[in-house]
């Protein structure tokens, strides 16, 4: 109907009321009905309440078109007709409420908070005026600039709906209301028992069982609300309880159960995202990686225009290391949203796994320049450039450009107090890297000194002593902090690792095996089992360090780190080549691009005579660890039994001079030895073919 269309119905209704009889027009409203025993309305009054019902007519079309247009002008007129009616019929305390509404409304706070009052003050329990007094103090909430007014509000806010709750107790929007404020004053207590009241009339309406079961959550109190859901899911299943079930049995770290509840949330309806987002989570949780890519292909049709989806089966098929699907995913994320920044930051990582480092990290220049240019909130942009800093700083410390990972840091450093601690230990560890010890400690006692009682810049400056040859000082360091607790075991664990690069064997064994003994679970202990590993391989008890090993790799058959390490050992000795290169292999699988790794294939195709593949994976593992003495002293062998002398003492002498700027716990003073007697060697047999030879004449 059209405005004046709608505007003529309402003219013709209020003159026809100008007509009715007197006896039926005392009846009508906005007037409060009236007792049976009151006299019969005078002519004048008639008149009056005539017009009245004329203005409240006008009144409420006029907030109808305010409704629709959010004109003010409208508002006004609506405002103006309303005060009429009212002064004409001033025992019709609907008229003012609706007065106090439109004010809300059209956002005149202060005047709808006076006029609500005002009916208050007249008639105490007038329902309409506590529920609009109550919606004014929740919405004006979040506008309070502070604590204190924030306080005052939420009390006042408090006091309408318990008001509310005694004159309407079936009110289940009061009960909610109610219990959301007791959480926002964080008196939990009354949340629970405002929340306990609604279920005991309601016992089975969702959004009190919704509300109840986040305040149980965020108590950590999830086995309760699996109690509580788990009946009612199989006495009358909905969707939005079963994704509640799901939440807290993820809580639980029972991601199958998880599993069960979420997929039952997507039968009832598969057309909400929000279920499919985490039935995919609890399956990533189990591993089921290619479950998960199937829910969030399915998400990217009920969602076409949403990047996080494309973003996510990207990440996924990163992981499955099936890199061209990843950047077909990426690509239409991409088309989405093209200025995103998790999309460069996940194009930067697309980049790294496919080993293209330098253009990750030119991915990331250009991310923080963009975030420069553009810098939105303040605290927001901080919070960015800080992650894309220290993503800056990991991939230039994976590059050797060291002197470029520090720089991140700092940049990191001056914008981030939150994340200070942690910028100056990885500024320190890139010291070290960097074979730079004495800025290493100097960087990392700095911090010490800035944040006395913090345990990870503690240990970071232990680790630095370390790493310089102090092992004594760094094992009384980390000694003293042993507090007899949960937390003791991360201080054994650093202190196995001090003695063992410091090459105490002995006590790195029992340190360990301190570790392994506070562990929560078996499963905690595959990184103890490496470390005990390699603590054996190191003293040559080979049987010993395989039993260890074994156990990491049946608890995760892919952890890389054992894999590698565990093959290197038995190509080094010569032994099981097959198995040896198969489980380096299978490490290189989980890190394509880790020199390392790469170095150790190498190294067991020289073991097998595989002199081509030898040198192609050495030279790869070169360009990852230009610095490694290690890998030039392999290509060397390799170079030097493949008859290429002169380019194999070119690989010696460089090894050499990298073993001359290792640190003190890297130095192995044996195989230097070793090195210069075959370089030594070498250049005597060069020499002799070249004082052999035949001179030109």
């Amino acid at each position: 109907m059209s405005h004046i269309r709608r505007l003529s119905a309402v003219l013709v209704f209020a003159a026809s009321l100008v007509f009715l009889p007197p006896s039926l027009l005392a009846q009508q409203p906005p007037s409060a009905p009236r007792k049976a025993a009151e006299k019969a309305a005078s002519p004048s009054e008639v008149e009056n309440r005539a017009e009245a019902y004329f203005n409240f007519a006008m009144g409420n079309y006029y907030e109808e078109l305010y409704e629709g247009t959010s004109r003010s002008d409208h508002a006004s007129l609506s405002i103006e007709h309303y005060k009429k009616a009212y002064a004409l019929d001033p025992r019709a305390s609907v008229i003012r409420e609706r007065l106090a509404g439109i004010y809300a409304k059209s956002q005149r706070i202060r005047d709808a908070v006076l006029e609500a009052q005002e009916i208050l003050t007249r008639e105490p329990d007038n329902l309409a005026a506590r529920r609009l007094l109550a919606r004014i103090y929740v919405h004006t909430l979040g506008e309070r600039s502070t604590p204190s007014g924030s306080k005052e509000t939420v009390a006042r806010a408090i006091e309408q709906y318990r008001e509310i709750q005694r004159l309407d107790p079936a009110d289940t929007d009061a009960t909610l209301w109610l219990a959301r404020l007791y959480r926002f004053q964080n008196d939990l207590p009354k949340a629970e028992e405002v929340l306990r009241a609604g279920l005991a009339q309601e016992p089975e309406n969702e959004e009190l069982l919704r509300q109840f079961t986040l305040l149980l959550l965020d108590q950590g109190r999830a086995d309760e609300v699996i109690a509580l859901l788990g009946k009612i899911a199989d006495r009358s299943p909905s969707s939005e309880l079963l994704a509640l079930l799901g939440d807290a049995y993820v809580r639980m770290q029972e991601h199958a159960r998880a599993e069960g509840a979420f997929s039952r949330a997507v039968e009832l309806d598969p057309r909400e995202p929000e279920y499919r987002r985490k039935l995919a989570q609890a399956l990533l949780a189990q591993g089921k990686a290619e479950a998960a890519l199937t829910q969030y292909q399915s998400l990217t049709e009920i969602e076409p225009a949403a990047v996080q989806n494309y973003l996510r089966i990207a990440e996924i098929y990163r992981q499955l290391k099936k890199l061209d699907r990843a950047e077909e995913s990426l690509l239409r994320a991409k088309q989405r949203a093209p200025g995103s920044l998790e999309v460069i930051y996940s194009e930067a990582l697309l980049y790294e796994a496919q080993g293209r480092l330098d253009d990750a990290i030119r991915v990331l220049t250009d991310s923080v320049a963009a975030v420069k240019v553009n810098p939105g909130s303040l605290a927001d942009s901080r919070r960015t450039l800080s992650v894309l800093y220290e993503q800056l700083g990991r991939l230039n410390r994976e590059a050797e450009n060291f002197t470029s990972a520090i720089d991140a840091y700092r940049e990191m450093l001056r914008l981030d107090t939150e994340n200070e601690k942690r910028a100056r230990s990885l500024i320190a560890d890139t010291y070290r890297l960097a074979k730079d010890m004495s800025r290493a400690l100097e960087e990392s006692h700095k911090g010490i000194e800035m944040f006395p009682q913090d345990r990870g810049l503690q240990v970071t400056h232990a680790l630095m002593l370390g790493e310089n040859g102090q092992t004594d000082e760094a094992a009384k360091l980390l000694r003293s902090m042993l507090a007899q607790s949960s937390g003791d075991r991360d201080i054994y664990i650093t202190l196995a690792q001090v003695y063992e690069r410091g090459k105490r064997f002995d006590d790195a064994e029992q340190a360990a095996r301190m570790a392994e003994q506070l562990a929560a679970s078996p499963a905690e202990n595959e990184g103890v089992w490496f470390l005990l590993g390699a603590i054996f391989e190191r003293r040559k008890k080979f049987g010993l360090a395989e039993e260890q090993f074994k156990k990491v790799l049946h608890v995760n058959p892919q952890n890389a780190q054992v894999l590698n390490y565990f093959g290197y050992m038995l190509a080094d000795q010569g032994v099981r080549l097959e198995e040896a290169a198969d489980m380096i292999q299978r490490a290189l699988t989980e890190e394509p691009f880790n020199g390392a790794y790469l170095d150790s294939l190498g190294w067991a195709y020289f073991r097998q005579n595989k002199m081509a593949e030898a040198e192609a994976y050495l030279r790869k593992a070169i360009e990852r660890n230009r610095f490694d003495p290690a890998i030039h002293d392999h290509l060397g062998d390799v170079l030097a039994k493949s008859g290429r002398a002169a380019q194999a003492a070119t690989e010696w002498e460089t090894a050499l001079a990298e073993w001359q700027r290792a640190l003190p716990t890297e130095l192995d003073p044996d195989r230097v030895a070793a090195l210069e007697k075959k370089l030594a060697g070498l250049k005597h047999r060069i020499a002799q073919k070249s004082s052999s030879e035949p001179k030109p004449k």
